[in-house]
């Protein structure tokens, strides 16, 4: 396989990444794109009881196996396949099976924290961070965490003012500096994702050549 293109979309909770992701892959009609979600690399904390995982500090860089994502990554762009992690959000924990991935030509990695750290940023070939009001992505959240992930509002609520909010501000906002490209309202900037996917096809010729 040529050189692949490892594409970062990082941005606060429910910012509209997967949806720009899924807008790029469909306006780019290439069949080798692979995402890969930042919150599959949870750390396990099987040793912990569901009481105590539910107080973990899931917005904290250190609530990730950045190592592990460190190292798919690496192997992905050696063309080396990886056994990619399943984590259910229902129990916080890491599910014993895991999903075979082969290298593509375009992978996408998607979380709130992929620019904070640098090893881990120095991976990624663009880096685009999906910038949405606070108001928007708060009731995005809760809406999706009460549908797909077994909450109630109560629980959705106190996790946003104990830690994402406050690690929103001290993590993921500043991580901004570190975009190359912003983009407002993700998946509905017509323009933006024009642009992404141009630069996407630009890089992908320059690597065939």
């Amino acid at each position: 396989m040529s050189k692949n293109i490892i594409i970062g979309i990082a941005g606060g909770t429910g910012s509209g990444k997967t949806t720009l992701a899924e807008r790029i892959i469909e306006e780019l009609n290439e069949p080798n794109v692979l995402i890969i979600k930042q919150d599959a690399y949870y750390k396990p904390h099987s040793e912990l009881s569901f009481d105590e995982r539910k107080k973990i500090n899931f917005d904290h860089p250190d609530a990730f196996d950045t190592s592990l994502l460190i190292k798919h990554l690496n192997n992905l762009k050696n063309n080396v396949p990886i056994n990619l992690p399943q984590y259910d959000f229902t129990t916080h924990l890491r599910k014993k099976e895991t999903i075979t991935i082969s290298p593509h030509k375009v992978i996408m990695l998607e979380g709130i924290l992929v620019f904070e750290n640098k090893e881990l940023r120095n991976l990624l070939d663009i880096k685009i961070f999906v910038d949405t009001d606070a108001d928007v992505r708060i009731l995005r959240r809760i809406k999706r965490d009460i549908k797909d992930r077994g909450r109630n509002f109560e629980s959705v609520y106190n996790q946003y003012m104990k830690t994402v909010r406050p690690m929103h501000l001290e993590f993921v906002e500043p991580s901004k500096k570190y975009a190359d490209i912003i983009v407002p309202e993700g998946g509905m900037n017509r323009i933006a994702i024009d642009m992404i996917v141009s630069k996407i096809k630009q890089i992908l010729q320059e690597s065939e050549e």
